[in-house]
């Protein structure tokens, strides 16, 4: 029953080609190309089942659901928690300017004694947070120096300072909350900040919604950054496999025609040695003519002697070649019929290579006699 149900779900992704489109859009963290789908038929249907189940991170539905409450809840806290700590540190940027322009210019005694209540009330609260910790835990913290909590708050302005502070402190926040801002609007519309009070008032009022498309713009860019990311990794590896491919038959096809040719250089330096061997017998065959004629002349002693180690040093050349012929031609036996061909002309060298031998060992009798 579960296997029949699998094999709809299977059947309404698609099949084929959008099959593995859809399996490939669906894991894009998976380091798997559509051939490899291709060639694993059941591996393919395993992923397509499994995009019923979990998402595109790799998470099951429930435990989604649950990461999404959770985060929720942690948004919450951290928007809470945001709300509090930038009104705090709007409170301590006023006092740190309000510092400065006493320092500066000459301040009313009201505003002194408000921004001198505001910051001993900050004071006061932040060192009664830190020696008071039954907020954010149930133990029972040793006292600081012995000081309490009680003690600390002894040390607040009086309470009609206080509540003078309170009445001030809106209207100063806003004015403070609205001078950054318009920084702000000057910072991301450099061209606004030469309009008119009540017209970047209206435009501030739409600076949130700007922001916030520029934020889901943004969002959006990374994504599809990281969905071409992915994509070029993809693209490489199959680039790198092709290019793999194409070396492969480059170096295969260079090897063929490597050997074609160094066959036809055999072929030309084995007709190179017939050659020269047919005219070294024949200087043999002249030179043993003329010796018989004249056979008793000292000079002819001394030229059978210059023959001789001529002979004997054109025959250790002789071999140095065929030695140097019969290494190139057993890294050729692979060839066949070219092999054989080359194996022809080696013997006919060979024999060559015999006649002179004969002809040395001939000349050398006769100079014996």
């Amino acid at each position: 029953m579960s296997a029949g149900l699998e094999t709809a779900n299977i059947l309404v992704l698609g099949k084929g080609d959008n099959l593995h489109q859809q399996v490939l859009a669906s894991f894009p963290l998976c380091d798997v190309t559509e051939e490899d789908l291709t060639q694993n038929p059941l591996f393919s249907k395993l992923l397509a089942t499994l995009t019923q189940h979990v998402d595109k991170t790799g998470l099951t539905v429930p435990l989604k659901t649950e990461l999404d409450k959770a985060e929720q809840k942690l948004q919450s806290q951290k928007r809470q928690w945001l709300r509090s700590e930038s009104l705090h540190r709007g409170l301590q940027e006023m006092i740190q300017e309000h510092c400065v322009r006493k320092h500066n210019n000459e301040v009313s005694p009201d505003q002194n004694m408000f921004y001198e209540t505001m910051e001993r009330c900050l004071r006061v609260t932040q060192c009664v947070r830190q020696l008071d910790p039954s907020s954010t835990t149930s133990q029972d913290q040793p006292l600081i120096l012995g000081v309490t909590p009680q003690q600390v708050t002894q040390l607040l302005p009086s309470e009609k300072n206080m509540q003078r502070m309170r009445q001030a402190l809106p209207r100063q926040l806003e004015k403070h909350l609205k001078d950054k801002c318009l920084s702000l609007l000057s910072y991301y519309q450099p061209e606004w900040e030469n309009e008119s009070e009540g017209l970047k008032t209206n435009k501030l009022s739409h600076l949130s919604t700007l922001l916030d498309k520029e934020k889901k713009r943004t969002e959006l860019l990374k994504e599809i950054c990281r969905e071409n990311t992915v994509l070029l990794q993809r693209q490489t590896q199959l680039y790198l496999s092709e290019l793999i491919k194409c070396i492969q038959l480059l170096q295969t096809l260079i090897l063929d025609h490597k050997l074609k040719i160094q066959t036809d250089l055999d072929r030309k330096k084995l007709v190179y040695f017939e050659g020269k061997c047919e005219l070294v017998l024949q200087k043999i065959k002249t030179e043993m003519v003329e010796v018989q004629l004249d056979t008793y002349s000292p000079d002819t002693v001394s030229a059978h002697r210059k023959i001789r180690e001529r002979l004997e040093c054109e025959l250790k050349a002789c071999k140095a070649e065929k030695q140097a012929v019969e290494l190139k031609l057993s890294s050729f036996g692979i060839l066949g019929k070219a092999f054989e061909a080359l194996a022809e002309e080696y013997s006919r060298l060979r024999q060559e290579i015999d006649m002179k031998n004969w002809a040395l060992k001939e000349l050398t009798q006769y100079d014996e006699k």
